[in-house]
């Protein structure tokens, strides 16, 4: 499913940032985008969280139903 594969790409990246934060103090997107409070940023960080959401749902699917799909 395309939404999957969106979302999981979404918290990889976030995963990444996050990686970058703790271990440098570096905040890539707050650095591509302007800082922490500039809009884009945000829709990025909200991104990120809703597609950690969607990502949940994985967790709880059957593993046939996934490969129905594939």
């Amino acid at each position: 499913m395309i939404m999957d594969k969106i979302a999981l790409v979404l918290s990889i990246i976030g995963g990444l940032n996050w990686g970058l934060v703790g271990i440098f103090k570096f905040d890539l997107v707050a650095f591509l985008f302007g800082g922490q409070t500039a809009a884009i940023s945000r829709v990025v960080y909200i991104l990120v969280a809703l597609a950690s959401i969607w990502c949940i749902s994985l967790l709880f699917r059957d593993r046939t139903d996934n490969e129905k799909h594939v």
